[in-house]
């Protein structure tokens, strides 16, 4: 009972739909997140045809750049959509709209501009990536639609919300820009990321990626938004491990202190 005064503080009130699907990112996520620490990868990026039971040859693959497109496109349109859908709003839903319409057009801004590729990305987890970021856009606006003219949460985390948004996704952006300076135009070769929060985790974009969305979802204060965030740390800290886990794999020198997501702890 105590637990849910504090969240009846903290969210707006949610009807039993968005109660129900607000189940599905934390346990698809979750599930997934747990799969790469298994070994069962995305196959996509540096984990291609990494622990893959199907022959290479039987695989429908497209380039890792058409692929990514493929896959935050959706999202951002869902998003661009939802200021014509839904123009009459408050500052909130405004804020929500915006925030996660910008974090969709940011990485396809990176995929065009500043991220270099070197391998692809399978057709059958480019699918479910897709649908996970567009049906996550869809419901985080839908759940937000919802509360309009519900009474304000006791609490009011939108502005906290928004500049940890802003942290995120420019740390994201920043150190995304650090990984592509490791390559030339023409180079394909891994190399050890150095710079920023490099030395201390092998993968601070997910960490400033799950503070970005962490933003959002203390912005919308609904139960849907909060779930994505979990949904997504648990996929993202998951990636992460694995991450470390390849890098530590393929080269001697990589410092063994280094952590894979958060400095110091994981």
């Amino acid at each position: 009972m105590q637990m849910e005064s504090m969240l009846l503080k903290l969210l707006f009130p949610s009807p039993f739909l968005i109660k129900a699907m607000s189940a599905v990112p934390v346990a698809t996520l979750g599930y997934v997140g747990l799969s790469e620490v298994r070994g069962k990868h995305m196959q996509y990026s540096k984990f291609l045809n990494i622990g893959e039971k199907k022959p290479i040859e039987k695989t429908i693959q497209v380039s890792s750049r058409t692929g990514m497109l493929i896959a935050y496109t959706p999202a951002f349109l869902a998003g661009t959509a939802s200021f014509g859908l839904f123009p009459n709003d408050d500052l909130r839903f405004l804020l929500v709209k915006s925030t996660l319409t910008f974090h969709f057009f940011k990485r396809i801004l990176e995929v065009l501009f500043v991220h270099r590729y070197s391998g692809g990305m399978e057709v059958e987890s480019l699918i479910p990536i897709t649908l996970s970021y567009f049906t996550s856009s869809v419901f985080v606006i839908y759940a937000q639609h919802l509360a309009q003219g519900l009474p304000e949460p006791a609490i009011d985390l939108m502005y906290p919300g928004l500049l940890l948004f802003l942290i995120g996704i420019s740390g994201n952006f920043y150190h995304h820009c650090l990984l592509s300076k490791l390559r030339s135009k023409d180079d394909k070769e891994y190399k050890v990321p150095k710079g920023g929060l490099f030395d201390l985790v092998i993968c601070p974009h997910y960490l400033f990626e799950i503070l970005g969305i962490l933003g959002i979802s203390l912005t919308a204060q609904t139960l849907y938004a909060f779930s994505f965030f979990v949904g997504t740390t648990l996929y993202l800290s998951g990636r992460s491990y694995s991450t470390r886990r390849w890098y530590l794999s393929q080269f001697k020198d990589f410092p063994k202190d280094a952590k894979a997501l958060i400095p110091l702890v994981f």
